[in-house]
């Protein structure tokens, strides 16, 4: 137990005030959604635009780590019976990541409409659409939040939201697939020790979409129907993507089109590179019986700092996610057990692109956890 726990146990009216505090935090997750808006308007102020136009990507891999570094970590645990069953049933939370599934879906065509404009440069061009694309990627955690819950609200807001990304058979994979199969060999998002994120990033792609189909064809006969039946919700998904892509055509023509698609795979790219960075080199024994471990907190890396915690929706705090997924996110509680991060994850985003760098720094670690059992890392 940390000394900073130990603290607040013993002193539960500094704890429920922190908890209140860490509460209107979590409006800071909403600032990806603003960012776009006020840098154009920076960028319009100052003539800049055509560099104001990559300032996201800027804000959250440059500016956020520093941050995150100066702010410090958070250790803060909600208590099981006097705070968690309250904040489950909150609305503040669930406003928040409803309402960044609408937020989103109007910043797609208006992100579209700048940039038909005629106010951007080609590489002005290029960073807005990055710049959307990142916002779609972080849009993609506020959908992992969705489609963990059991109200058809939720579910459907997070499958609408992915949709719009070209990712939907995420819905289905990682719920039936990943968090099954997490930190085993079957796992197309659990990337292995030694595994650098450009040979992880191929497999992540294809293998997610395969699953994602085999997974739901297999629920479906079951029950007795067809792969290709209107009840297979992948097909419902992608149709709201084609359509969208069609709309999109219509309305500005190829540029409309092209701006939707790399958006998309900027979005899904920065999911899958997260993937990667979550379950590095962490694996779940294989038992005598040739099951594999039960899922703890032990298979996840985790990471406490507070700013990237609260602008992903406690995001980081995935070993307690992954040992009980249907928790909340505002009530996800860090575990000593877990394995920690070195930092949040926006830098470790960045570290991840350069392999060598990543493995001097990652492995490390991932043999420290495994000290006295290094045949576990074969």
């Amino acid at each position: 137990m940390s000394t900073q726990q130990a603290t607040l146990e013993q002193s539960p009216t500094r704890r429920r005030l922190l908890l209140r505090l860490k509460k209107y935090s979590f409006v800071i997750a909403l600032l990806p959604l603003a960012l776009p808006f006020l840098l154009l308007s920076a960028g319009e102020a100052t003539g800049w635009i055509n560099l104001f136009a990559w300032g996201v990507p800027v804000v959250v891999f440059g500016i956020i780590p520093l941050l995150d570094f100066m702010l410090g970590q958070d250790a803060l645990n909600p208590d099981e019976q006097a705070d968690v069953p309250h904040m489950n049933h909150e609305v503040f939370y669930r406003f928040l990541t409803l309402g960044w599934v609408v937020a989103f879906a109007a910043i797609l065509v208006w992100g579209i409409g700048v940039l038909v404009s005629g106010a951007l440069s080609p590489v002005g061009m290029v960073g807005w659409t990055v710049s959307i694309g990142i916002v779609g990627g972080l849009g993609i955690n506020v959908a992992h939040e969705l489609i963990h819950k059991d109200g058809r609200l939720e579910t459907w807001a997070g499958g609408l939201l992915l949709s719009l990304v070209s990712y939907a058979g995420f819905k289905v994979e990682h719920v039936r697939g990943h968090h099954v199969h997490v930190s085993t060999p079957e796992d197309a998002s659990s990337s292995r020790y030694n595994q650098s994120l450009y040979s992880f990033l191929p497999q992540a792609y294809g293998r997610n979409f395969m699953n994602a189909w085999r997974l739901e064809a297999k629920r479906l006969e079951r029950k007795g129907h067809s792969a290709f039946s209107w009840r297979n919700e992948l097909i419902w998904w992608y149709g709201i993507t084609l359509l969208t892509l069609v709309g999109f055509t219509v309305a500005f023509g190829w540029l409309g089109a092209a701006f939707f698609i790399e958006q998309s795979f900027i979005a899904f790219t920065l999911l899958e590179i997260v993937n990667y960075l979550e379950h590095y080199g962490l694996h779940r024994r294989k038992l005598e019986n040739g099951r594999y471990e039960r899922t703890t907190p032990a298979h996840s890396w985790n990471s406490n700092y507070f700013l990237t915690n609260v602008f992903l929706f406690h995001l980081q705090r995935h070993s307690d996610h992954h040992a009980y997924a249907k928790r909340r996110y505002q009530v996800l509680r860090h575990h000593e057990v877990a394995p920690q991060l070195p930092a949040g994850y926006a830098a470790m985003v960045v570290l991840a692109l350069f392999p060598p760098l990543w493995m001097r720094i990652m492995n490390p670690r991932v043999e420290a956890y495994y000290e006295g059992e290094e045949h576990q890392l074969a």
